[in-house]
């Protein structure tokens, strides 16, 4: 993209003032989004954006400038903005960078990448799509369907001498159903999405999508209210990860911790889960929402062990937390374009399988709450209370899934919930999603696999009095 000699003098012209470390971060990004409602297209949108992000720190503070003028005045001039950050400091002898390129040893392999693929092909599955729920029943008042994709490519040269140059693409499809009947109302909704190219429906059908979606949303207008009170819970694997990552991930991003928001400050080495539980933040995973080769400021991306076997290990860093902490980047300074400065974020986050088949633990349970589906939520990372929407759950009568329940709600503590769990399933089920944090979104991927909490509070809308509940048989 740029040569080095050009980033090298950038560097400099950054750090002229004075400064401790200095970066420059480009950005070349095509991005697509469809959606499609009430059977029509309702909004198509293509846009390509190239710029520049140069960072300055110094004495732990950043200066941050970013500009979509590529040429080299115009990065100079950037650099010279950012610079007046340390007006007044001394003048520093300029040194000529000796930038080292690294290569990572993850592939890059993209069979069809977004732009390759037309916007007629791509509309054409998102009507599939919604013919295909639309057909599963009468009662089926409105589906949406959306498909959106990015291509990127990134260089990131630092007065560390480090120097990267990266290429992804993500592709992402959603199917959101409105069922309807007799004044009661559910919705449901599917996703998919990968870091890859088109070749993702190769392995994913939007029609499928479609299908179990509006199912879903037919099966819960037949759900009773769902019972409140203290029970035992169930979450399927294919609730994917939306607790861990809410409840407890946030609290494990060493800026929260820094500054006192974070109800893991100070609890290094301290038992903060059942011992049979270890969480895992890794962004090396193959094809995963949340993977990448490279963080945003040039560390390599890798697998972070949080909590082993209950035991607090460490939190995910960039290099500005780093620092902090005498500490090294954990490969999570993250950013959603060259506008932002990077900070810690999660890459693929999830609770590691554990020894249980995920049916036995659901026979073990007398009685309880199952939940397949989780809705939206929010946590307090200062103290670790959540509270989070069910968007499709079962009642567990004597060890079996008895009938569905709609209204549910799980309110608890993310600490409590960790030192909760007593059953670990040996599978394990992905979520995706983009996450937002100080005014940021990007790319996650969280799972866990089946597991049981001992006790959970449950909102719903009647009192629970237990055993008369009707049980209803399935194959």
């Amino acid at each position: 993209m740029f040569d080095r000699e050009l980033l090298a003098i950038i560097l400099d012209k950054a750090l002229e003032r004075g400064g401790d470390f200095a970066e420059v971060y480009i950005e070349d990004k095509q991005t697509s989004n469809i959606l499609l409602d009430n059977n029509n297209i309702d909004k198509i949108h293509y846009g390509r954006e190239t710029g520049a992000g140069i960072r300055l720190i110094s004495n732990g503070r950043t200066f941050y400038v970013y500009t979509n003028d590529l040429s080299s005045d115009g990065l100079t001039m950037a650099a010279e903005k950012v610079s007046r950050g340390v007006e007044g400091g001394l003048s520093v002898r300029k040194s000529a960078f000796a930038l080292q390129q690294h290569t990572s040893d993850l592939p890059i392999c993209f069979k069809r990448l977004p732009e390759e693929v037309d916007f007629a092909e791509k509309i054409e599955y998102m009507q599939q799509a919604n013919l295909a729920a639309r057909n599963i029943d009468e009662d089926i008042r409105q589906v949406t369907v959306a498909v959106g994709d990015l291509h990127k490519k990134v260089q990131i040269a630092n007065s560390y001498g480090d120097l990267v140059e990266d290429e992804t693409a993500r592709v992402r499809l959603m199917v959101n159903v409105i069922a309807a009947r007799n004044g009661q109302v559910q919705t449901a909704q599917e996703t998919a999405g990968a870091v890859s190219g088109w070749e993702l429906l190769d392995q994913v059908s939007m029609e499928d999508m479609a299908s179990k979606a509006a199912l879903r949303s037919i099966n819960m207008l037949s759900a009773r209210p769902a019972p409140a009170g203290r029970m035992p819970v169930v979450m399927h694997a294919d609730a994917g990860g939306t607790m861990i990552h809410e409840a407890c991930g946030h609290g494990l991003e060493a800026d929260l911790v820094q500054k006192g928001m974070s109800i893991f400050k100070d609890r290094i080495g301290s038992q903060v889960a059942n011992p049979e539980v270890s969480v895992v933040d890794d962004a090396t995973l193959p094809g995963q929402y949340g993977s990448y080769h490279w963080d945003d400021e040039a560390s390599p991306a890798r697998r972070n062990v949080l909590i082993d076997r209950g035991c607090l290990r460490g939190f995910l860093y960039d290099r500005l937390s780093a620092k902090k902490d005498g500490r090294e980047s954990t490969g999570n300074g993250r950013r959603e374009s060259y506008q932002e400065k990077p900070i810690p974020r999660m890459s693929n986050t999830f609770i590691t399988p554990g020894r249980d088949q995920p049916e036995q633990i659901i026979k073990d349970t007398a009685r309880g709450l199952l939940v397949k589906k989780m809705g939206g939520g929010q946590v307090n990372t200062t103290n670790g209370d959540f509270v989070f929407d069910v968007q499709e759950g079962y009642l567990i009568i004597d060890g079996e899934i008895g009938e569905p329940v709609r209204g549910a709600t799980l309110i608890g503590n993310g600490p409590r919930t960790l030192m909760d769990i007593d059953r670990i399933g040996c599978d394990l089920g992905f979520a995706l999603g983009v996450c937002g944090k100080d005014g940021q979104g990007v790319a996650v991927g969280d799972a866990q696999p089946t597991i049981r909490i001992r006790e959970l509070t449950v909102g719903g809308t009647h009192i629970d009095k237990g055993p008369t509940i009707r049980r209803i048989c399935r194959k």
